[in-house]
């Protein structure tokens, strides 16, 4: 059955800004947060006084309230997309020493603690989008430990944030905590303030959004149906016409994946010829090229003469033994040497790089301590041949 109040609605907004001329877009006014995770911090006022719901606006010079200087409340929540919240608060206080609690002046200053897990519900789900004031009501149970007393707590609440942007707020919240083993403890209550944020945040469409986005699709659909009638008549005249570029683009294409085929074939052939390339390797202690290395160096040198794009990197190494200092300072300079008889062959500077790693790399299990012979050590002191670049 089709639903005829949405498409009434949107046909009689499309009809009033037909007539006003008014363009229709969607704005960031119309994108409104869905979900998210909130942290909070602030600070919280209790009264235990026994009687905290019959005094809750007594401000005078007997009133029981009790709050600390510092942030004293921390809170962690969930909420959803369908309005609802599950959130951890964690408070403390400070009960003063000859106010009222649980019915009696206490004769010392007694700390408070609390945690309380609540299940709140966005209000907005029920009076609409309301800007930056969040309405919230909710209810949970948790922990309490006051007057040196542990007692167990149903829990309801209601509370607004106010948001400055999609990520900054206020909390205000006034939540009534009622004992569950009232023998020892009576009720109280706790109001809080605090600075909310709010991350990983989903947002949506607002009501006004979700009826512009319904308006924009009928005004597209109307488009594209007058665009297909359009584009039908064009086709019938740029038929032969297609047809006559399709032959061309596809003798193009296959003369273009030659040419690529080709290119790739070479450049493949040139990394292969660099692999074929023995590393240089150098006797221990030594950072000196042999008649053998040099051998090598003459055919990377013959490659990058024949390929002009070509940038290759020396990549210099020892093995385990001696220090690390010393090792790195000896894989500096072979690099520097075996890169400097390249550039002494007429390779220019931009062309070759070089870098060194000491004993940091090691081609098999030779590290200190381990006893090796000498063939497995020389197989670590090596230079190799890193292609950076190659086009």
């Amino acid at each position: 059955m089709i639903r005829l109040k949405p498409l009434i609605a949107v046909l009689v907004l499309l009809t009033s800004l037909s007539s006003t001329g008014q363009e229709v877009q969607l704005t960031k006014k119309d994108s409104i947060v869905k979900s998210y995770w909130l942290v909070s911090l602030g600070t919280n006022f209790v009264d235990d006084s026994g009687d905290a719901f019959g005094s809750l606006f007594d401000f005078s010079d007997g009133w029981h309230w009790h709050t600390v200087p510092h942030p004293s409340r921390a809170s962690i929540g969930r909420y959803f997309e369908n309005g609802l919240g599950l959130e951890a608060v964690a408070t403390y206080n400070k009960y003063k020493e000859g106010k009222i609690v649980d019915g009696e002046a206490i004769p010392a200053d007694v700390d408070y603690y609390g945690l309380d897990f609540r299940i709140s519900y966005d209000l907005n789900m029920i009076l609409g989008e309301t800007g930056f004031f969040d309405p919230y009501v909710g209810v949970g149970a948790g922990y309490t430990d006051a007057n040196n007393q542990g007692r167990g707590t149903y829990n309801a609440l209601a509370g607004f944030r106010t948001w400055f942007s999609d990520h900054w707020g206020l909390d205000f919240s006034t939540t009534g905590k009622w004992a569950m083993n009232t023998e020892n403890a009576t009720n109280h209550i706790q109001h809080a303030l605090g600075v909310a944020y709010r991350f990983n945040v989903k947002k949506g469409l607002s009501r006004k959004g979700e009826e512009k986005l319904a308006l924009l699709e009928e005004q597209q659909r109307i488009q594209d149906s007058i665009a297909a009638k359009q584009k039908a008549d064009e086709e019938a005249r740029l038929l032969a016409e297609r047809l006559e570029k399709e032959k061309e683009t596809a003798r193009l294409a296959a003369a273009e994946k030659a040419k690529k085929e080709a290119e790739e074939a070479r450049l493949a052939k040139i990394r292969n010829e660099i692999d074929k390339l023995s590393n240089v390797y150098f006797k221990l202690n030594s950072s000196y090229l042999t008649a053998n290395d040099k051998e090598v160096l003459d055919k990377l040198v013959g490659i990058m003469e024949n390929t002009p794009s070509l940038v290759i990197k020396v990549s210099a190494h020892t093995d385990s033994r001696g220090t690390k200092k010393y090792n790195q300072w000896l894989s500096e300079r072979r690099a520097e040497r075996t890169m400097n008889y390249i550039l002494s062959k007429g390779i220019t500077q931009d062309r070759i790089k070089n870098d060194a790693f000491g004993e940091t790399r090691l081609t098999n299990e030779c590290e200190d301590g381990v006893n090796c012979p000498e063939e497995k050590h020389g197989k670590n002191r090596r230079s190799e041949f890193v292609i950076v670049k190659l086009n």
